[in-house]
């Protein structure tokens, strides 16, 4: 999903004024989402059912409008009330000034909101002659400047979504049909098209934005953002924190394992790298640097633990959601496959955390400062009672559409009707309102993405570079999983994980699913890789949000989570060479490789960090090579090597165990060796 948090400044707008645009923008989320509601219940109020691309239209009406009154043509500088909120935010209510500076909406947008809203209700009222007289091939001249309108609106939306440079991305593709007879390399060639043909096939035709990117997003989606608001709002964000403390925070180091646990349960919330920094960051980083973890270390883990959002079920990022579409398969179907690699990559920083505090003599939190496992639980039985029904309504009833709602359902009538924190009604208008705003966020960069799908499309190149692809490796699959995983990162780098996805969902994936690589996990490892550039330098999103909170360097934090991450750059080879990795096998084939890959996780982890738990020894370069090979080897699909990897790790783990036992930096020293680390990561890339 996009990292996007852009709101205008207050401008001294009358409060009327402001009440007026939450009101606008809380009518127009309602209205959507009763659409929405109606579509995927079949209710039907008003007759038949909508046509697809009525629906669409109606969607990009409610939503795609709001995105001029939630974003700015070009990012503000923060208001004092803005600031004053994040310095004391005991002082201040946040969420209320940034409500206000965001309802501050200048007259130009407010135009753009209203023509936008105007423009498709109109073409959803003429959909139906869209599809019987085809109007997405030859339109009148009134619905081709439409088409010309609708173009250029859904580039300006993304670019206020998801920046320039997916924008620029976007239009080159969207533009390519235009000119894609005229390339002199005869792979990139294809059929061409004048100017207004392009425009009214992009914004008419049901390939491009109207295609599978928004016809997933309106249909699945939407639910699936609503819970998400809905149980941060209610208390879940802080009951995944509690509940992290209470089970880890005595341990070793809880204070980072906190920060691990709590970051996987906001993943399953929000699926957002950066959001997640920004949620459990201001509580878990301080935390960390107090308990005598070096500031670059602590962001760096915040960072890489919140970067498994977009990977975690049951709720994933939206590159996850547009898989079923690509795929055919039920998203309960992505989830259970997703489980299996999250839960080693979420292993892998917590063995390296546990290391990392073994080797520093780091301890855990006193326990009268803990919350308490129970009545913990027991207070926040409502958010347990959340992601069991969502599972159950997933994986039983196997319906992705109606789940969320209902299971939101559930949650507000509880909400209102418990004594403790019960929910008012300016609480549930919150909810709506940040409902809206996530929505639109997502409609503006999936309509525009879309646009990338519609280029390739309507040219036919992405068959051709496809088959291209494979006849350029011949059958080497290693050759082409690393083709692949480079260019996810590149594009990762400049564009969203879902612009990322789209586009090599079309072009790489065909490629790696022809060379016999298991469909899930070929369009896993696309996600996977391009998630990995909010770890990786020189982009780094999450790494630099983390570093804001820790005041530690941005680009030190970057590698230090790199280092902490290094599992995820690895896993993606292993599920797409091991199916049975993503639960594509035999029960008995998935069971044998989940336990092998836990012990080569453990192993690897414990290679990069220099410290192997249970056996307590610290690891010299030699030794710290042959735990990663040792890893390595388990998480294959290949007998040999497995045999291989559990004599290498048995012999390694006796070998260390012979030795004398090694010294963990004293806890006297722990804060030397923080300003040591701190002024070594700050020096080299200052």
């Amino acid at each position: 999903m996009s990292e996007s948090t852009t709101a205008a400044p207050t401008t001294g707008r009358a409060p009327m004024t402001i009440r007026f645009w939450r009101a606008v923008a809380l009518v127009m989320t309602l209205g959507g989402i009763a659409v929405v509601l109606s579509q995927v219940f079949l209710w039907n109020p008003f007759g038949p059912t909508m046509l697809t691309n009525q629906f669409l239209y109606v969607v990009l009406a409610f939503f795609l409008s709001q995105v001029f009154i939630y974003y700015r043509w070009r990012k503000p500088t923060k208001s004092a009330e803005v600031l004053a909120a994040e310095e004391h935010p005991d002082h201040v209510d946040p969420d209320h000034v940034h409500q206000d500076s965001t309802f501050a909406v200048p007259w130009w947008d407010a135009l753009l909101f209203v023509g936008t809203a105007a423009m498709c209700l109109y073409l959803a009222v003429r959909a139906e002659d869209i599809v019987n007289l085809g109007w997405d091939v030859e339109a009148p001249t009134h619905i081709a400047v439409l088409s010309y309108l609708l173009w250029a609106v859904v580039l300006e939306a993304l670019r206020r979504t998801a920046g320039l440079v997916v924008t620029l991305i976007a239009l080159a593709f969207s533009l390519y049909p235009m000119v894609s007879a005229s390339i002199p390399f005869p792979v990139l060639q294809g059929v061409q098209y004048d100017s207004t043909s392009a425009a009214v096939r992009h914004s008419l035709g049901v390939d491009s934005i109207l295609g599978l990117p928004l016809q997933t997003a309106a249909v699945i989606l939407v639910g699936f953002l609503i819970f998400g608001v809905t149980l941060q709002r209610i208390g879940g964000a802080d009951f995944f924190v509690d509940v992290a403390r209470a089970i880890f925070g005595r341990s070793r180091g809880g204070s980072a394992k906190v920060a691990v646990a709590s970051s996987a349960g906001m993943g399953m919330m929000s699926g957002s790298a950066v959001s997640n920094v920004l949620t459990t960051g201001p509580m878990t980083i301080p935390a960390m640097k107090k308990a005598g973890y070096p500031k670059t270390y602590a962001a760096g883990i915040e960072a890489t633990a919140a970067a498994g959002g977009s990977i975690t079920p049951p709720i994933m990022g939206t590159a996850a959601f547009l898989m079923v579409s690509f795929l055919g398969i039920p998203y309960s179907e992505v989830a259970i496959a997703a489980a299996i690699p999250a839960f080693l990559y979420y292993l892998g920083i917590y063995i390296q955390v546990d290391a990392h505090a073994a080797g520093h003599n780091l301890r855990g939190e006193a326990k009268h400062l803990l919350p308490r496992m129970w009545p913990t639980v027991k207070a926040g039985w409502p958010y347990i009672f959340a992601i069991v029904l969502l599972t159950f309504l997933l994986v039983v009833r196997k319906d992705e559409a109606q789940a969320p709602f209902i299971t939101v359902a559930a949650m507000l009538l509880i909400a209102f009707v418990r004594p403790a924190d019960r929910l008012r009604l300016r609480g549930l208008r919150d909810i709506v309102v940040a409902s809206g705003r996530a929505v639109a966020e997502i409609t503006g960069i999936i309509a525009g993405v879309g646009l990338i799908v519609g280029g390739l499309s309507m040219s036919g190149v992405s068959l051709s570079l496809a088959r291209e692809l494979v006849a350029v490796v011949g059958d080497n699959v290693l050759l082409i999983l690393v083709a692949g995983a480079l260019t996810s990162f590149i594009l990762g780098m400049g564009m969203t994980i879902s612009a990322v996805y789209v586009f090599l969902a079309i072009v790489m994936t065909p490629a790696l699913v022809a060379l016999d690589v298991n469909p899930v996990a070929a369009h896993l490892f696309v996600i996977y890789w391009a998630a990995a550039s909010y770890i990786t330098p020189p982009v780094a999103l999450a790494a630099f949000a983390a570093a804001n909170i820790a005041k530690s360097h941005p680009m030190a934090t970057g590698f230090m989570a790199m280092r902490l991450g290094a599992v995820k750059y690895i896993i993606p080879f292993c599920f797409a060479l091991n199916p049975a990795l993503v639960a594509q096998g035999s029960l008995g084939q998935i069971a044998l490789s989940l336990v092998l890959a836990i012990v080569g996780v453990f192993v690897m982890a414990s290679g990069f960090e220099g410290w192997m738990p249970f056996v307590e020894r610290r690891l010299g370069i030699v030794t710290r090579l042959i735990a990663i090979g040792a890893g390595l080897c388990l998480l294959l699909p290949e007998t040999t090597t497995h045999l291989a990897g559990v004599v290498v790790s048995v012999a390694l783990a006796v070998f260390l165990r012979l030795r004398p036992p090694s010294q963990p930096t004293g806890s006297g020293g722990a804060e030397l060796e923080t300003e040591r680390e701190d002024a070594r990561a700050t020096a080299v890339l200052a």
